[in-house]
């Protein structure tokens, strides 16, 4: 799996150098095995973004990118529309979101609901169904978010050095410690979706996708 997330961010014409995170022996030998650059990190790291701060702490770099390793169905599009953004020089910090079709995805706690102010950039995260519709009127569009994150390198770092805050706490969402902080997360439509691999079933699915179809 971590070979398909490595080839897909490789392939996005934008991104420059991909890095492999980790603390695990076994996915270090993996990438390895397969001629990828992996950084070998603390096991201490409470967040993923921590884990990226540590390496990022030693690159001379201006954008990094933060792709999990559980998207082995990212598109390298996706992660273009991701830091496309980022030649505003106000722009400190991206992520993607997506509309909900499936009413079901609107009721899920592992579906990402987040909401948006008129120029573009993240109001609130919630696991939660958000907006809510008070009276049945004007309903606004519903969008889930996509979690994939890219950031200056000066604000992650910035980020990295916060403390959890109660909200994210709350929501197990880490994105919302930037917002608690004033670190405005501008959100780009797409229409790339992806399957995180957080389930068994999950990863049936990603199997069956991913699994050259046979002629006869």
């Amino acid at each position: 799996m971590i070979e398909h997330v490595y080839r897909r961010v490789q392939a996005s014409p934008l991104v420059s150098h991909v890095i492999v995170a980790t603390d695990d022996l076994r996915i270090a030998t993996r990438v390895n095995g397969f001629g990828g650059q992996v950084k070998m990190t603390s096991i201490d790291h409470p967040s993923g973004t921590d884990r990226l701060a540590e390496v990022v702490a030693s690159l001379d770099c201006d954008v990094v990118v933060n792709v999990q390793g559980d998207e082995p169905l990212i598109d390298p599009r996706a992660i273009s529309e991701l830091v496309a953004p980022f030649s505003d020089p106000t722009v400190v910090m991206t992520t993607l979101y997506r509309r909900i079709k499936d009413p079901a995805e609107f009721a899920n706690p592992n579906v990402v609901k987040v909401v948006l102010d008129r120029a573009g950039f993240a109001l609130y995260f919630s696991r939660a169904p958000i907006p809510h519709h008070r009276d049945g009127r004007g309903w606004p569009p519903q969008f889930a978010h996509v979690g994939i994150y890219a950031y200056r390198r000066q604000a992650l770092l910035v980020l990295a050095a916060l403390e959890p805050t109660p909200l994210e706490r709350a929501e197990s969402l880490e994105q919302l410690r930037a917002l608690e902080h004033g670190i405005r997360i501008r959100a780009i439509e797409t229409s790339y979706d992806s399957i995180g691999v957080d389930t068994p079933a999950d990863l049936e699915a990603v199997r069956r996708l991913l699994m050259p179809t046979s002629s006869n």
